[in-house]
């Protein structure tokens, strides 16, 4: 018999270098595509995942060096560096301001054009002692079982705009709301916003406001959520405290968000090292792991001392709770 015939080393050697760059090459772009802020088309959904691809970045890694494929394994490294640079510090706990005032709870959950369980929502404001409540895809039905389990009572003052469908928006509070009214996010989904400035005893007013800007489900609506994103109220760091809480359609890898908190707001799970934990999915019981879509962006003067996650059931959004102190008024 005919002895088989051997693979030239340097043909072998040639395809562990092909598969060990065709393996570095998406943690590459991926991290080029994050850092640049290049999240256009579909795209924006893709950057959403960026904690689960900072993970997947180190089997490339893995593969290169059992290898022995020297250069792959330097410019993988530098990705896997690169992603989780950008990921791990929401894991961490940052520096608080020295605020002196009261504490104050503020709950936000979106209830999937009301279908999102209204007892258990009551529930978490009753337990948790909640002192504001911003509400998304809020509707009139929703508002009339709220109230029946004893709402009014717990949180009497309120801005509330009940919509059929997805586009209602409410803010419910402990304290007495001013200047209250409803924004109208002109993107494709016309999500409304309502807001209201709140009078905490012993600290400066807050205005709040319930945030739902357009959802980039689909690559022609790119636009309305870059547009509703951009129309967001900025932080006034010389100015009145102001708190945006709700459903923001994006994460902190999306450059829009990022550019919203460069105003002069903090993301409140972010600061005490919660900010990598799922707020939405999977949906419709597609295969979707979850991600960080809830925020509560707080005025860079305004401290955090916890921020939790709550599942409603009904609701493909869990409810984010944060435990803010605010300055002293």
């Amino acid at each position: 018999m005919e002895a088989p015939r051997r693979v030239p080393k340097h043909r072998t050697t040639r395809l562990r270098t092909a598969l060990c760059w065709a393996a570095v090459a998406p943690g590459v772009a991926w991290a080029a595509v994050r850092l640049g802020g290049l999240d256009r088309g579909p795209l924006v959904q893709l950057l959403a995942f960026t904690p689960y691809a900072a993970a997947g970045s180190l089997l490339p890694l893995v593969l290169a060096l059992a290898l022995r494929r020297r250069w792959p394994a330097v410019v993988a490294a530098l990705a896997t560096a690169t992603l989780v640079a950008v990921v791990v510090p929401r894991a961490l706990p940052s520096d608080q301001p020295p605020a002196t005032g009261p504490t104050v709870r503020l709950l936000t959950a979106n209830l999937l054009a009301g279908a999102g369980d209204t007892r258990a929502l009551v529930d978490l404001v009753r337990r948790h002692r909640v002192d504001m409540l911003a509400v998304q895809e809020f509707t009139p039905d929703a508002e009339a079982e709220l109230d029946r389990l004893g709402l009014d009572r717990l949180l009497p003052h309120r801005q509330l705009d009940p919509r059929p469908g997805t586009v209602g928006s409410g803010l419910y509070a402990r304290f007495p709301i001013g200047g209250g009214g409803v924004r109208h996010n002109r993107g494709g989904w016309g999500f409304d916003q309502a807001y209201g400035t709140v009078s905490v005893p012993g600290a400066p007013a807050v205005r709040v406001e319930s945030a739902h800007p357009s959802a980039p489900y689909a690559v022609d609506q790119v636009g309305h959520w870059r547009a509703d994103l951009a129309a967001q109220p900025p932080a006034t760091p010389d100015g009145p405290l102001r708190i945006l809480a709700g459903d923001f359609n994006a994460t902190l890898d999306h450059a829009p968000l990022r550019a919203l908190l460069d105003t002069g707001y903090v993301d409140a799970a972010d600061q005490v090292g919660a900010g990598l934990v799922g707020t939405w999915g999977p949906y419709d019981g597609d295969p979707i792991p979850p991600v960080t879509i809830d925020h509560v962006l707080v005025d860079r003067r305004i401290a955090v001392r916890a921020v939790t996650v709550h599942r409603v059931p009904g609701s493909d959004h869990r409810a984010v709770l944060a435990e803010l102190r605010l300055p002293a008024g």
